[in-house]
């Protein structure tokens, strides 16, 4: 204890305390083993060390040594492996950097760095109870500064403390019913879903609605004083890491069932989402990714979603809107997918997939891409079972084999697609695609769009560019100021007519319906050489930029 007390650099609470435990020694019920253990304890330099930590971690903000620059450090560090990636074949310390970023000893401490920053301290210590009672309540008083985020009821909306409020069915309480990761009220930890709300300063609320809740709020000013009865028991709000990629438009404005407008997160088709919590089984907390602000906001579930879906669906048929019975009733229901980044690997490229309506221009802007760079740019060699003709050679063309093995290879799964014509098997087997991406090509590829279900899988790892149709009058115009040949005669002996562009167009509204939540770019294609130009842009990027794919194709 003379050495502990003589170390200035000690901590001088263990040091009170070690002092406290040796005067009353003597009057502890314990036996030499134990006290000598809780003194080792007390003098250990890891504990020690600990305490140290935990003391500057409190002092955060107040000494400006230790005052966070940033809370983000996670985020930025994406922004940087983003920045860096397409030159790490250029520069040597931009290489360096990129693999330094994504080293999981590099990643914890960015993420432990944060959440200091936040003051996200887990696991949180519960709160001391208060002894009462038995016939009394447990109350807690929170103080929290008014600030502009929501607060609602059932009915109306007042943007003050990012929670919502409820009246509990049961009990006609007024309820705390969600609190909004980010929020004032999340990062209190003062406030959880379930406490009752029984004061809003000094204001009884028993017997009041939301609203009359919300008329209290409204008119305070800076610090809100609410009496709660503590909940039963806490819910667990630490975030989720889950990142989805949205298949839908949303805004909070125009849903008339959301349980706080002002709550809502507003978000287009294709945008990425970071879900923090999916606890409620209708209302998701989400943030886009990217977004530097703190508090999440509330969109639909998956389950709220496809629900939705199916109902609208289910009236359109009953009023006739649908009447085709085609793949139009038969697609699944695109809500949102789980995703996760997806960096460039050297030596080993995406393969190009080009889909779209026939007489669209997909195997010309194919054609054009692959006599760009011949070394480059290559694609697969179909296979076939009609019998090798003079002057072909097996592999060429073709790869030549019997039926009965291009049928047992078919049921086996091995082909992305396949086909007969006049009387001759054709395909495109997975295992050539997969061929020429292991021998460093680019594979290019025009399938059919029922091949996506075969073709978009972690093995192959696909970038899905539809090639889309324009207008009726553009696409007319064009394709005869082009003198286009018409692919729906065998020949290509004549123009388009307008019933083969009508169709052209219906066939692509069909295939972006059915498939459109799979496709990671679109091109229209109204003038040929500036989609050409926009295709040879994009399969530039994903050689070089990070994307977002389905999280299985990284796990």
């Amino acid at each position: 204890m003379t050495a502990v007390m003589a170390n200035g650099n000690w901590d001088p609470a263990l040091s009170r305390l070690l002092v406290s435990l040796e005067e009353v020694r003597q009057q502890l019920p314990s036996s030499e083993e134990e006290f000598g253990f809780l003194s080792g304890l007390l003098q250990s330099r890891e504990l020690n060390a600990l305490v140290q930590v935990h003391n500057k971690i409190l002092s955060n903000g107040k000494d400006e040594k230790f005052h966070p620059m940033l809370s983000n450090a996670m985020q930025v560090a994406l922004e940087v492996l983003d920045v860096v990636s397409p030159r790490t074949t250029l520069h040597g310390d931009c290489k360096e950097i990129f693999f330094l970023l994504q080293k999981p000893h590099m990643q914890g401490l960015l993420c432990a760095h944060d959440a200091i920053a936040q003051k996200d301290y887990f696991p949180r210590l519960p709160e001391i109870p208060v002894e009462v009672d038995e016939d009394e309540e447990t109350i807690k008083i929170v103080q929290l500064v008014k600030s502009n985020e929501p607060l609602s009821g059932a009915q109306s909306v007042e943007p003050i403390v990012g929670a919502t409020i409820k009246t509990d069915e049961e009990t006609g309480k007024i309820v705390i019913a969600r609190i909004m990761h980010g929020g004032a009220a999340d990062r209190s930890g003062l406030i959880h879903v379930g406490d009752e709300v029984c004061e809003v300063n000094g204001i009884n609320v028993e017997g009041k609605t939301p609203n009359d809740v919300l008329k209290i709020l409204q008119s305070s000013e800076g610090t809100i004083t609410f009496k709660l009865v503590p909940a039963d028991s806490k819910i667990n709000l630490r975030e989720s890491k889950v990142r989805v990629r949205a298949y839908f438009d949303y805004s909070a404005t125009d849903d008339p069932y959301i349980p706080c407008k002002e709550a809502g997160l507003d978000f287009k088709n294709g945008d990425v989402l970071h879900i923090v919590s999916q606890d409620d089984a209708y209302w998701w907390q989400a943030r886009r990714e990217g977004d530097r602000n703190m508090r999440a906001g509330l969109i639909p579930s998956r389950a709220l979603q496809e629900r939705r879906i199916i109902h609208e669906r289910t009236a359109k048929d009953k009023t006739g809107e649908e009447a085709e019975n085609d793949d139009f009733d038969r697609e699944e229901i695109a809500t949102y997918e789980e995703v996760a980044r997806l960096y460039p690997r050297p030596g080993l490229h995406r393969p190009i997939a080009l889909v779209g309506p026939p007489g669209v221009g997909r195997n010309e802007l194919k054609r054009r891409l692959l006599a760009l760079d011949p070394e480059k740019y290559k694609t697969t060699i179909p296979y076939t079972s009609r019998p090798i003709r003079p002057g072909e050679i097996n592999g060429k063309e073709y790869y030549f084999v019997t039926r009965e093995k291009m049928e047992e290879d078919v049921e086996a799964g091995k082909f992305i697609e396949f086909g007969e014509y006049k009387g001759n098997l054709y395909g495109t087997s997975a295992e050539s695609v997969e061929s020429l991406v292991n021998a460093g090509y680019v594979c290019i590829l025009n399938p059919h769009y029922q091949a996506l279900k075969m073709l978009r899988i972690p093995q192959l790892k696909p970038y899905i560019i539809y090639i889309k149709p324009p207008s009726f009058e553009v696409l007319k115009e064009t394709r005869h100021e082009a003198f286009a040949r018409s692919t729906f005669d065998e020949n290509n002996s004549r123009g388009f007519t307008d019933e083969e562009f009508l169709e052209i167009i219906h066939s692509g509204e069909r295939i972006e319906f059915l498939y459109g939540h799979w496709f990671d770019e679109t091109i229209v294609n109204a003038d040929l050489s500036n989609a050409f130009e926009q295709l040879v842009r994009a399969v530039a990027k994903v050689e070089t930029e990070p994307l977002w794919v389905p999280a299985s194709w990284v796990q």
